[in-house]
Order: structure tokens, then sequence, then C-alpha cells
């Protein structure tokens, strides 16, 4: 799973700036066009907000059928007070000095149902606080994630 979040955790830093513009609703047309993407990859679903068929991304949650908890990658996480904090000290690559941040939040907690149920996630990160949106088809695709989360393994 790391050699996947790698490249997403590296690209990061420059996605900061394509979050910010999404917050304000000022979209330049050269500039490539952030939504909501769901994939299945090895038993695990991945619901990211980012460029399509890129690695940039703001967000990424993944989860396999069965767990409690989504682990929550990127520079925004869900602005929610049930944020768990894990830190690496370990370097996972040579573009990092030092490790990355995961957290994780509950597939239960009221701020992802909102994705799904009203097509918007409270989101915190250094530009501050904002909300990405979802169309109806992207709260399907939440929906989808989170239904996926909470089955119970086979």
């Amino acid at each position: 799973m790391l050699k996947i979040l790698i490249p997403a955790v590296a690209a990061l830093g420059l996605i900061a700036v394509a979050a910010q513009t999404q917050a304000t609703d000022a979209v330049r047309a050269d500039q490539p066009e952030m939504a909501w993407h769901l994939s299945h990859e090895e038993g695990m679903a991945k619901l990211a907000y980012g460029v399509a068929n890129s690695d940039q991304l703001a967000l990424m949650m993944t989860c396999a059928p069965g767990d409690r908890y989504a682990a929550v990658y990127g520079d925004v996480q869900p602005a929610t007070p049930r944020l768990i904090h894990a830190s690496y000290a370990q370097p996972v690559d040579g573009l990092t000095d030092g490790g990355f941040e995961e957290t994780h939040v509950a597939v239960t907690d009221a701020t992802l149902a909102g994705l799904g149920r009203v097509g918007r996630l409270p989101v915190q990160g250094e530009a501050g606080r904002f909300v990405l949106t979802a169309d109806r088809g992207e709260q399907r695709l939440a929906r989808d994630f989170l239904a996926y989360c909470a089955a119970t393994r086979a």
C-alpha cells in the first residue's frame, strides 16, 4: 500500500493550492479540475479528492471491508473532533525528510456521512478550514465507499 501512497504523499504539497482554489470556487481554465474519485485495489477501497488519473490529490481515504476506521491521507483532513492522529517517524522514501502523518476516522462519523448525504465535507489544513463539495454522482461514490468499509468480511 505504501508503494501507491508514496508518490501521492510526495505530490500533496503541490495540491494545497488546487484545494484552496476549489474552496473559493475560483477555478482557472488552465488548471485541471479536482473531483471525487472512487477506486478499488487489492480489497481496499480508495475515495480521493483530486485530479483524475494523476497523483494530484488533496485528500484520500482508504479502508477494507469490515474496517471500523478509514485511513486518511493528504494536506487536508476532515474537520471532525473524532480524528485520530498516528505519526510515523521513519522516512518512507527519499523525498520525505522524516516521515508522514496518517489519521484515522470512524466510517460512521457524521462528518463523512454528510459527504454522501448532502455533498459537503468540512476539511481543514494549512490553508485553513473550508468545505469540499460533491455533486450527486460523487455523493453516490461517497455512500458506496462508506458501505464498502462497513460491509462484513466474507
